[in-house]
């Protein structure tokens, strides 16, 4: 299986889209967005994680393989997280005994 040549015109687009990204970051972070500070810094670092996984990982360019190992990694991730959530939303149903 022929193996895929990265160029550094690649690598450098993805750089510079990062370097935006990290500059966007920066301004939302001194800007006063209310509820959606959280939701913003959130969308900018998906997109950042997913340009390092996809290009300075190579998942882009493998095989389906390694993109399900990809894919089954944030589905653990997600799973991990909504299961935290839910034991913190379900703290105070049952009260504590006692007081």
């Amino acid at each position: 299986m022929a193996e895929h040549i990265v160029t550094k015109k690649q690598y450098a687009y993805v750089f510079v889209i990062l370097l935006v990204l990290t500059l966007g970051t920066t301004v939302a972070g001194n800007m006063d967005l209310g509820p959606f500070n959280v939701v913003v810094a959130l969308v900018i670092a998906v997109i950042k994680a997913s340009l390092v996984v996809l290009f300075f990982m190579h998942v882009y360019w493998s095989t389906k393989l390694t993109r399900l190992v990809a894919v089954s990694g944030i589905a653990w991730l997600g799973l991990l997280l909504w299961l935290t959530l839910t034991d913190m939303i379900s703290r105070g149903w049952l009260g504590v005994p006692g007081k």
